[in-house]
C-alpha cells in the first residue's frame, strides 16, 4: 500500500506549526502562526477545485483516520466509526476500514449528491477562503492613514463574499436533518448557530464603523476574526481529539466540535484582544 504523503505532509505541518504557536506565545507576537494557518487553509481548501469535493473530502477523512482508528483493531469497531463503500473515502487504501462516521456521510453526501450540493459546497469554501485572506490584510492594514480608501474597499469586497459564503453555508446545513452521523437536526441548529456568531460580529462591526465608531468596529472585527479561526481551524483541531475521545456515541464529536468552535474562537479571540490593549496602554503611560 502506497502511503498518502500528503496527508503525512499536512501532520508534518502540523507540528511544525505548533512549534510556532509556541513560540509566538512566549514572545507575544502572532504573525508567523497567522500566516501559516492562512497558507495551510488555503492547502486544504484548493484541493477541492483541483480534484473535486469527492476526492478532496476522502484525503480530508485520511487526516482523522490515524488518530480515530488509534487502539481499535482492525475487526473491531465502535459507534462513531464507519465503512464506506470499497474504501473509497480514505486516501489511505486498505490500512483503515473503519472512518470517522460524520466522514463517511461527508462523502457520500457529495460523491453521490446533487450537483446544486455541490455548488453551495464550492461557494461556501471559495468565497469564505477570499474572507479569510482579506480580514488579515484588514487586520494589519488599518482604516487610517494612507489605507483608509482600500481598507474600506476590501471590506466592502469581504462583507459580500461573507454574506453570499454564509447563506450557501446556511442551506448545507438546512440539509443535514436526517444525517444521523452528522447529529441530525442538532447539527442543523448547530451550524446555524455558528454561521449566526461569525456572521453576527461582522455585522456589528460593520453597524459600528457606520455610526463612525472605529473603537468598536475595531472589538468586533477582531471578534469576527476569531470566530472565523474557530469555525475552521479550532473546528478541525478539536475533531483531532474528540474523535478517539468520544468515538463510542456516534454524533458526539462532531456535534462538539459545531456547537463550541466559533464561540471559542471569539472567547480567545476577546482574551488575546484585551491582553494586546493593556499590553499598549502600560507601553503608553511608561513613555
Amino acid at each position: 500500500m502506497a502511503l498518502p504523503f500528503g496527508v503525512i505532509a499536512i501532520y508534518v505541518a502540523l507540528a511544525a506549526w505548533a512549534l510556532i504557536l509556541i513560540r509566538d506565545l512566549k514572545r507575544g507576537s502572532f504573525g508567523p502562526f497567522l500566516w501559516v494557518g492562512i497558507a495551510l487553509l488555503l492547502v486544504l481548501n484548493i484541493r477541492y477545485f483541483i480534484e473535486g469535493a469527492p476526492d478532496a473530502i476522502a484525503f480530508f477523512i485520511g487526516i482523522y483516520d490515524v488518530l480515530d482508528n488509534l487502539g481499535v483493531s482492525a475487526t473491531g469497531g465502535a459507534a462513531a466509526l464507519a465503512p464506506c463503500p470499497d474504501n473509497a473515502c480514505t486516501v489511505w487504501g486498505d490500512r483503515f476500514v473503519n472512518h470517522p462516521s460524520w466522514g463517511v456521510a461527508f462523502h457520500d453526501r457529495f460523491l453521490n449528491g446533487s450537483n446544486f450540493r455541490n455548488t453551495l459546497l464550492y461557494v461556501h469554501l471559495g468565497l469564505n477562503s477570499i474572507v479569510f485572506v482579506l480580514m488579515h490584510i484588514q487586520l494589519a492594514r488599518t482604516g487610517s492613514g494612507d489605507h483608509k480608501t482600500m481598507h474600506k474597499l476590501l471590506g466592502r469586497i469581504s462583507f459580500i463574499c461573507l454574506t453570499l459564503g454564509t447563506i450557501a453555508a446556511v442551506w448545507l446545513a438546512s440539509q443535514h436533518g436526517d444525517v444521523s452521523e452528522y447529529g441530525g437536526n442538532l447539527s442543523v441548529y448547530g451550524f446555524w448557530f455558528m454561521s449566526f456568531c461569525v456572521y453576527g460580529c461582522a455585522v456589528m462591526g460593520v453597524l459600528a464603523i457606520r455610526k463612525g465608531d472605529s473603537v468598536s468596529h475595531r472589538i468586533w472585527m477582531i471578534r469576527f476574526v476569531g470566530s472565523m479561526w474557530g469555525a475552521f481551524w479550532l473546528f478541525r483541531a478539536m475533531l483531532l481529539v474528540t474523535g478517539p475521545l468520544m468515538r463510542n456515541w456516534e454524533s458526539a464529536s462532531i456535534l462538539t466540535c459545531i456547537w463550541f468552535s466559533a464561540p471559542l474562537g471569539i472567547l480567545i479571540a476577546e482574551i488575546f484582544r484585551r491582553r494586546l490593549d493593556r499590553r499598549a496602554t502600560v507601553a503608553l503611560n511608561t513613555n
